[in-house]
């Protein structure tokens, strides 16, 4: 088995902490379904401001709202304002299936509105067995 990206949000930005909440991170359900992220699925988060790295599930916030507020114990990996990579994941059995999958990436502008779609593509040439590209929507 090998674990792959499945989908990502690359720069979206903290909307807000709540340390009292549960736990987990609130996600704008538009924005999820579009990138592909389910409720309570376990995702990476990177934040590009402090470099923290941590694991959490997701939740869906206000549909529209283009939330991304951390919680609990995540709420003290960030602040308002800073840029994060949220990094949904699954497994593979071989690496040729690698040739069958195409994870959709969300880059963002201010306030959290998509800027662009793209995606991931891993192909054959006759020159090498793995070759990638990202493409645009």
């Amino acid at each position: 088995m090998i674990q792959i990206i499945r989908a990502k949000m690359h720069g979206i930005k903290i909307t807000g902490a709540d340390l009292n909440y549960h736990g987990s991170i609130s996600l704008d359900p538009e924005l999820c379904a579009l990138a592909g992220f389910y409720p309570l699925e376990f995702v990476d988060i990177w934040n590009k401001n402090s470099g923290h790295r941590i694991s959490t599930y997701v939740i869906f916030g206000e549909a529209g709202s283009r939330c991304c507020i951390l919680n609990g114990a995540a709420a003290r990996t960030c602040q308002a304002g800073d840029d994060i990579i949220i990094a949904a994941s699954e497994y593979i059995n071989s690496p040729a299936d690698l040739y069958k999958i195409k994870p959709k990436v969300l880059t963002f502008k201010e306030n959290n509105i998509v800027d662009k779609i793209l995606f991931y593509d891993v192909y054959k040439s006759a020159e090498n067995s793995f070759n990638f590209k990202i493409t645009e929507e």
